[in-house]
């Protein structure tokens, strides 16, 4: 069964407090549960549920909506290469399959060595440096494959 660590449960419960609406928190608490596991559990809903009072269903919607919360394991590095159509025309799509091949990963897949998962993304909101990529809460632009790699290897990939 899942459980929220003490200083989560007591996040969730402060954020409810913040907002007109009970339904407000539902986002902060699901990064909260991202932060603390690195994905959000399926498991995480019902326990979001019962804490918060909101039907698992509320929950959901938000959880599947929301490309920002991984739905299943990633890597310590989540590496989100934009593929949209201004990165696309810059390398996008080349970028995220190089990296896959270099890393010797699959596209959406942790690394046998646990560092590391590459997903392609719709747009990262920097059209004018394209092509760029996220990786955690990093943005990285003006990309070619040889800079990606390097800038990955120096984070630990």
């Amino acid at each position: 069964m899942f459980k929220l660590s003490k200083d989560s449960e007591e996040f969730v419960k402060k954020e409810l407090t913040r907002y007109e609406t009970t339904y407000s928190a539902i986002i902060p608490a699901l990064f909260r549960v991202q932060k603390e596991n690195g994905w959000v559990p399926p498991e995480a809903v019902p326990a979001l549920s019962q804490l918060m009072k909101i039907p698992e269903a509320h929950i959901n919607e938000v959880l599947y909506f929301y490309t920002m919360f991984n739905k299943k394991p990633v890597g310590k590095l989540h590496v989100q290469v934009c593929t949209n159509i201004s990165c696309a025309m810059n390398g996008g799509r080349e970028l995220a399959e190089s990296l896959c091949k270099t890393f010797n990963v699959k596209e959406g897949a942790v690394s046998n060595d646990g560092k590391i998962t590459i997903s392609r993304v719709e747009c990262l909101g920097s059209c004018g440096t394209a092509p760029m990529m996220q990786v955690n809460d990093r943005y990285l632009e003006n990309l070619t494959p040889e800079l990606a790699v390097r800038q990955l290897k120096e984070m630990g990939a």
